[in-house]
């Protein structure tokens, strides 16, 4: 029923380190501007930066609008980062859990 993919060579990127490395470099802003044009306050910005909190929907939206790339890139990289690291903490309980097929 499940389909294994492959796996890639990188772990998935927490969304704050994408923000921090590539787009704030490349916007060519400063943070406090950043964090005014996003209706947030400076340290949300950069609590996000520093990795601490999830891209929650409304940060999503919110970056997704700033970036001009919508808010779905957003939520994915915080997806594929939560679930990269709940298999790393839950791997051997998981895989104790049978797969069962509808007969």
């Amino acid at each position: 029923m499940t389909k294994k993919l492959p796996k890639r060579g990188l772990p998935p990127m927490q969304p704050g380190e994408l923000l921090r490395e590539e787009v704030l470099p490349a916007l060519g802003r400063s943070k406090t501007e950043i964090a005014r044009l996003l209706g947030v306050a400076r340290q949300t910005l950069y609590d996000i930066l520093d990795e601490r909190p999830p891209v929650t929907p409304g940060r999503a939206l919110r970056l997704g609008k700033l970036c001009g790339n919508g808010p779905d890139l957003w939520l994915n990289l915080q997806k594929r980062y939560d679930l990269h690291r709940a298999e790393q903490e839950l791997g051997d309980r998981i895989k104790a859990i049978p797969t069962l097929e509808v007969v």
